[in-house]
């Protein structure tokens, strides 16, 4: 077989089975990635690499690599889901920024969050200042929900996708 032909095919059979795995494994987005399911992509990355270009790697070898690295992901996952000491030892827990318009400093540099990010986080929000944030949080996602005093303007999660969104439609 040509080379070139043989390298389409291969990238071809891996992504299908990546794409069906994702799916298979509950991610249906992108933004519902954390920390491990990006190390995982990685790994699988690396797993599957030689797979779709190397000439002397089987591509079976490859995707039996990517196959067991998405077991150990769900198998993780659901020791997580049933053990609650597992699920803090692998993933953060949420941290209060801000209560009542009071900023926790401490909690700020524990996460080490400046305050104009979290101004800034604050203002994509919709919400005029810290002093009108009745709960901040900083979401195990990496993502900063917050909650406003102002009842019309409560809304707890702003992403930039929907901003880009909202500003092309009306």
């Amino acid at each position: 077989m040509n080379p070139i032909l043989d390298v389409v095919v291969r990238s071809l059979c891996v992504y299908l089975f990546m794409m069906v795995a994702i799916r298979l494994f509950g991610k249906n987005q992108l933004s519902q990635l954390n920390a491990g399911d990006v190390v995982l992509l990685l790994l699988i990355s690396n797993a599957v690499q030689n797979a779709m270009v190397g000439q002397d790697t089987s591509l079976q070898g490859g995707l039996i690599a990517a196959l067991v690295l998405f077991a150990a992901n769900f198998i993780v996952k659901r020791l997580m889901f049933a053990n609650k000491s597992f699920k803090s030892f692998m993933e953060a827990d949420p941290v209060i920024l801000v209560k009542d318009g009071k900023v926790d400093e401490k909690a700020l540099d524990d996460v080490k969050i400046t305050i104009d990010e979290l101004e800034e986080a604050v203002r994509e929000h919709g919400v005029d200042g810290i002093k009108n944030v009745k709960l901040s949080i900083l979401e195990v996602d990496g993502n900063i929900s917050v909650i406003s005093e102002d009842e019309k303007d409560k809304q707890t999660h702003y992403s930039r996708i929907k901003r880009k969104n909202k500003r092309k439609y009306h």
